[in-house]
């Protein structure tokens, strides 16, 4: 079993925290995720939609592995 983690930045238009571009965001927490972390509560749904996304990244993430494996 493989397991792969997958961070996303969703851009919506607001300034981020430390005032960097989105790009610069999706950088540093690709390198070290934990202060990307949201720990509040979830609206209704939120929850479901981001195990699912993490999911699909997953998959994502999976297959690409594989297909670089079988060059």
């Amino acid at each position: 079993m493989v397991l792969v983690s997958g961070c996303s930045v969703i851009d919506l238009g607001g300034s981020s925290s430390h005032g960097g571009s989105s790009a610069d965001t999706r950088t540093e927490c690709q390198r070290n995720p934990g202060p990307c972390m949201y720990e509040g509560p979830y609206e209704v749904g939120e929850r479901d939609y981001a195990e699912e996304e993490a999911r699909r990244l997953n998959r994502a993430e999976y297959e690409r592995l594989l297909r670089s494996a079988g060059k």
